[in-house]
């Protein structure tokens, strides 16, 4: 990914896992995100338009919500829990678009958006 720096954007996210082996499969099955290891403490993932990385840590529940997009929400409703992630809120309007939220394996929250 060749990202533009933008000032006050996100640029990086970072989450922690107690298990990578699980987390790297179900963002892979979920998002075809690649990974990179660094380590046994680390790993990194790139997709089309998001970095990041695992740190080896026990996951604290609730502490962030990252807002992912997706030009095919149900679509991605169903990968997310074919990988094994956990539809914690369903899909809801709201002004602009549409959403739902996931558990992944570890527990982190994340939520899926779409336009359309």
């Amino acid at each position: 990914m060749t990202a533009r720096l933008i000032p006050n954007e996100i640029q990086y996210v970072e989450f922690v896992s107690n298990d990578f082996a699980r987390i790297k499969d179900f963002y892979s099955a979920a998002f075809g995100w690649k990974f990179t290891d660094y380590g046994d403490n680390y790993t990194a993932f790139a997709g089309t338009y998001i970095e990041g990385g695992f740190a080896h840590g026990t996951p604290v529940q609730g502490s962030v919500l990252v807002i992912l997009y997706s030009d095919n929400l149900e679509a991605c409703v169903s990968s997310v829990t074919a990988a094994g992630g956990t539809i914690t809120r369903d899909t809801f309007e709201f002004p602009g678009g549409r959403r739902f939220q996931f558990q992944d394996p570890d527990g982190n929250e994340l939520a899926v958006w779409s336009d359309r």
